[in-house]
């Protein structure tokens, strides 16, 4: 499959894997508003890819469309290589796309085994199989490596953010999960949490999952970002190996759309630059 140069997505090397998840020319308008303009976009099994970008570049609408929640008008999607048009969010979760959003969606009056399967309980007989759900909510969470909780059956409304956050994610590699998309999961996080939800992060990537990692935090970013991909007011700037960027060269992507030689054309940037994303004027 060919890249597009111009949008700024760099040609995988010999040593990188085929993507999980390629998006090509996609484009999504609400009304006289294009929120995305022929985005390109991979993401790889066994890496973490950061979706960056300031507020209003289309981050979220990208996502709700990779979700099933909003349909693309336009352009390609691939996920494992497979050309698929995702109808709704159940569709998405049956090929294995998981989403983690900043609100994280838990009950807090059930406990950490009821919020990991909220939906899609086991059943034995006509109650439910507590046993069943408790033994796989434990594994699951062995296999992450967390150490932060002390019992499954802790309700959610005792736990920390950090916690609640680990409990989120837990449940989004529950199900087979093939690409894990995490909205901001360090907001509001103190060092010792934010830490903690960082090394999930990276061992969800260990555990050859592709992960999207939404963030405002360069730092956090750049921690343990593999690739980076910026969005500027509705176009894909750059992606790029987040190991040939600086914190400072990631700013401006997502404050011009280009930095040095790389980012969107210089003209198409300043043309960019010039609308009004609120009204695509």
């Amino acid at each position: 499959m060919s890249v597009s140069t111009q949008s700024g997505v760099r040609p995988s090397s010999g040593r990188t894997p085929d993507p999980v998840l390629s998006l090509r020319g996609v484009h999504k308008s609400f009304g006289a508003v294009h929120v995305l303009q022929g985005v390109d976009f991979d993401v790889y099994p066994g890496q973490v890819t950061a979706l960056v970008g300031d507020n209003g570049a289309g981050k979220s609408t990208l996502i709700k469309g990779v979700a099933g929640i909003y349909p693309f008008d336009d352009g390609d999607f691939f996920f494992e290589g497979q050309k698929v048009h995702i109808s709704d969010p159940k569709h998405a979760n049956a090929l294995g796309i998981e989403v983690v959003y900043q609100d994280l969606a838990l009950c807090d009056n059930l406990d950490v085994v009821a919020n990991m399967f909220l939906g899609r309980e086991e059943k034995k007989g006509p109650g439910l199989d507590e046993a069943a759900m408790e033994r796989k909510a434990s594994e699951t969470l062995a296999g992450l490596s967390v150490r932060t909780l002390s019992s499954v059956r802790r309700t959610v409304a005792s736990l920390s953010g950090g916690q609640r956050q680990t409990v989120a994610i837990a449940r989004a590699v529950l199900w087979n999960s093939k690409l894990v998309i995490l909205d901001e999961p360090t907001a509001a996080l103190g060092v010792a949490q934010t830490e903690q939800v960082l090394s999930l992060v990276e061992r969800l990537a260990q555990n050859g999952l592709g992960v999207v990692l939404i963030s405002h935090n360069i730092n956090d970013v750049m921690r343990v970002a593999d690739h980076i991909a910026c969005l500027y007011l509705g176009r894909m700037a750059a992606q790029v190996p987040a190991s040939e960027v600086t914190n400072s060269q990631v700013v401006e992507l997502i404050t011009t759309g280009r930095t040095g030689d790389i980012g969107l054309p210089a003209q198409v940037a300043n043309h960019a630059d010039a609308i009004d994303p609120t009204t695509g004027a």
